[in-house]
């Protein structure tokens, strides 16, 4: 991998924002801060038209998030009222949050996979009621401490008016057409469900999201409502863009690079190292709860010195991973509450790993 937004990189190393590039003629990226974040911002890209301009990604409804959209837009010599189209690739809302904002100052369309535009709609009482439990239940399932049901229920999400929805369904294969680009649409669920990347056959640029970024792993982890195998899928959907050969690849976090096939293939490799990570706790230790799993994998920090939230979240990354493992017949969940974890007989001996190959160019 070969990293190519060496500003970018220089500005992520001095824990700064980067400055806003015009990445080729009439196509730039505009940092926009994300409020007490490490990922600290999303680089949001804008792309002139013969209509106006397409913006990919929005970033997060903050004022501090805003001001910095704006003057983006405006310094590269546009008005908002010219954004004529707001592409989100994800509903998290560092992608999501100033889309409807920004599409009721410029009357622009949002378009989104139609998997995440089901998360992002207004919900009544009973169902966000009834997802506050649901996500309280798994915890409990997987033997979470008091401390951790605390807040479990508080689901941070912008979502949009009940009277006006998405816009434009963009469904894998999908082409947008605008003058200087073509740009088609890969579903590369995982991260999330309905979770896109763009690629620009005429200019060789793949707008990978959060999908495949240069440094760090998207979080994977299994939301209730939402996807049963998201690390399954999101396996799949890295051989799946491992097939796209472009000269630069544009993520939503971090800097530019080249490299797409070789990142695809070095984060298969992490996965699967993670997966005998955790089925080597499992055998190590007597029938232990997802969270006792949990407790003994390797983190960025110890996992008992993270705050609550961040304890959930690694806990429903290492359900992800359990599921994986679940899948391939390697474990089983004994039934109760908690559940607890065994290894099956074919996961007594040491699996085969599942290697990504090397896709045909594109």
């Amino acid at each position: 991998m070969e990293i190519t937004g060496t500003a970018q990189r220089e500005a992520w190393r001095e824990g700064v924002l980067p400055p806003v590039e015009e990445v080729r003629p009439g196509l730039w990226s505009i940092p926009v801060p994300i409020p007490d974040s490490p990922l600290r911002y999303v680089l949001i890209h804008l792309l002139a038209h013969e209509h106006g301009l397409l913006v990919l990604d929005a970033g997060w409804d903050h004022e501090d998030a805003w001001t910095a959209l704006t003057q983006g837009i405006i310094g590269t010599g546009h008005a908002l009222t010219d954004v004529s189209g707001i592409v989100v690739t994800h509903m998290h809302p560092d992608h999501f949050g100033l889309a409807p904002r920004l599409r009721e100052e410029s009357d622009a369309w949002i378009g989104m996979h139609p998997a995440d535009a089901a998360l992002v709609l207004e919900q009544n009482p009973e169902q966000v009621a009834a997802a506050r439990a649901d996500a309280v239940a798994q915890l409990v399932a997987a033997g979470a401490p008091d401390a951790l049901l605390v807040g479990a229920g508080t689901i941070a999400m912008e979502r949009l008016p009940l009277d006006h929805g998405v816009d434009r369904e963009l469904l894998d294969g999908d082409t947008l057409r605008i003058v200087g680009s073509e740009l088609t649409v890969v579903h590369t669920p995982g991260h999330t469900p309905g979770h896109i990347c763009l690629f620009d056959d005429r200019r060789r640029l793949f707008f990978s999201g959060d999908h495949v970024l240069p440094r760090i792993s998207p979080h994977i982890a299994v939301i209730p409502g939402q996807q049963i195998d998201p690390l399954g899928e999101y396996l799949a959907s890295l051989r799946k863009v491992a097939a796209f050969d472009p000269d630069e690849v544009l993520p939503a976090h971090e800097y530019r690079f080249r490299g797409l096939g070789s990142r695809a293939r070095e984060l298969v490799g992490h996965h699967e190292e993670r997966l005998d990570e955790l089925l080597a706790a499992i055998r190590s230790l007597p029938a232990p709860t997802a969270n006792e799993v949990c407790d003994q994998l390797t983190w960025s920090r110890p996992i008992l010195t993270m705050a609550p939230h961040l304890r959930r979240m690694a806990l429903r990354e290492t359900i992800a991973h359990l599921v994986v493992l679940e899948r391939r017949d390697l474990v089983r969940a004994r039934p109760g509450v908690p559940e607890r974890w065994f290894p099956t007989s074919a996961g007594e001996s040491t699996p085969e790993p599942i290697h990504l190959e090397a896709g045909a160019p594109r």
